[in-house]
Parts: structure tokens; C-alpha cells; sequence
């Protein structure tokens, strides 16, 4: 890592924590580059998905159950 790096590490970690998040949050934006060729696989797989549903092949699940799995 260069020193300049660590320099901006440094002062981002002297920030509030809104500020810091808003520094993530563009840091990661900026990083986060559009696909389309995976953005149209995503787009065939919900469509894939919605079709196996409405076929009665796939059973959906309630959100309340969902979110209830991955909270600590």
C-alpha cells in the first residue's frame, strides 16, 4: 500500500462516521462496474424463476421466515 494510501486512510478514520460512510459508499460505487452480460443473466434467471413459480414449481417463502434466518 503507498503512503498516500495510508495517509487518506488515516484521515478518513479521523472522520465522523457519517462521513465515513458516505466515503465507503463512493468508494464502492466507483469500484462497482455494470455487467451486461451478467446483468442479463440475472434478468433471464428472475424471469426463470417467476415462470417456475407460477408453474407451481417453485414454493415461495415468507419474508418474515427469511429475514428471521440470518439475524443474529
Amino acid at each position: 500500500m503507498s503512503n498516500e494510501a495510508k495517509t487518506l486512510i488515516e484521515r478518513a478514520r479521523a472522520l465522523p462516521p457519517e462521513d465515513r460512510i458516505a466515503l465507503v459508499e463512493d468508494v464502492l460505487d466507483s469500484l462497482d462496474r455494470a455487467d451486461p452480460d451478467i446483468d442479463q443473466l440475472w434478468a433471464r434467471e428472475a424471469t426463470d424463476r417467476v415462470a417456475a413459480y407460477r408453474r407451481g414449481e417453485l414454493a415461495a417463502k415468507d419474508l418474515s421466515d427469511v429475514v428471521a434466518k440470518y439475524q443474529p
